[in-house]
């Protein structure tokens, strides 16, 4: 599911470096053919990101080591900042997807042994609605968007507040422990050949995640710079 995740994270923003370039003209902020996609993309990865953590409490993993992921998620969300900043200084990001991710996964790691699947299921669908239903202009500061409680969505290249995305982790969480119960054998075994290229996408996402777009960028700047010789 990462792994698919990846993919088409890829083929976004190759659209969206595209349209940066000039070679295509979409409105990736406002269309709902963008503005879905990037939905169903970060729905994915915190889905597994909330999975993962279940996986990752049944088969008793330690502090440490959730603390070596952990400063890993949160190291690259920093570098995301600057390279942001670098590259659009007045919509860089502040909270994006890595970012939401750091506190989310803190937040389940505390919570998640103490949740049932039910309660889980119940937090998760009010934190997707809690936006909808209270909003605050103190909330619309980079110093305290990340809540999600805004008035109006910041001028930024990515942003993945605490809510509602935690909602979707929180379901996510719930259903791979649902499935540990009940469904084990979906959770093991051998996977089939045409999948595995995937498998490994999904294993080094994060590393993906962060090589990917500055190797698009380079590639599209040096064929941009090309083209007057080509002609």
């Amino acid at each position: 599911m990462r792994g698919a995740a990846v993919v088409w994270m890829a083929c976004f923003h190759f659209a969206f470096d595209l349209n940066h370039f000039g070679w295509i003209q979409q409105d990736f902020y406002r269309d709902p053919v963008w503005t879905g996609q990037r939905t169903v993309i970060v729905s994915l990865f915190l889905l597994c990101a909330g999975m993962g953590q279940a996986l990752a409490l049944h088969q008793g993993l330690s502090w440490p080591r959730f603390w070596r992921r952990w400063a890993q998620v949160a190291g690259c969300a920093l570098a995301v900042s600057l390279g942001s900043w670098l590259m659009y200084p007045r919509s860089f990001i502040s909270f994006g997807v890595l970012h939401g991710m750091a506190v989310m996964l803190l937040i389940l790691r505390l919570a998640g042994p103490r949740l049932s699947n039910w309660l889980a299921v119940g937090l998760g669908a009010l934190a997707l609605a809690l936006p909808s239903l209270f909003s605050h202009p103190f909330f619309d500061s980079r110093w305290t968007n990340w809540l999600g409680l805004v008035t109006h969505k910041p001028i930024t290249e990515d942003f993945v507040p605490v809510l509602p995305w935690l909602g979707v982790m929180l379901w996510g969480f719930a259903l791979a422990r649902w499935l540990l119960a009940k469904h084990s054998l979906l959770l093991s075994g051998g996977l089939p050949k045409i999948f595995e290229p995937l498998a490994v996408l999904g294993r080094w996402s994060l590393s993906f995640y962060m090589i990917h777009q500055p190797v698009l960028i380079g590639l599209l700047t040096l064929v941009q710079y090309l083209r007057p010789w080509a002609t």
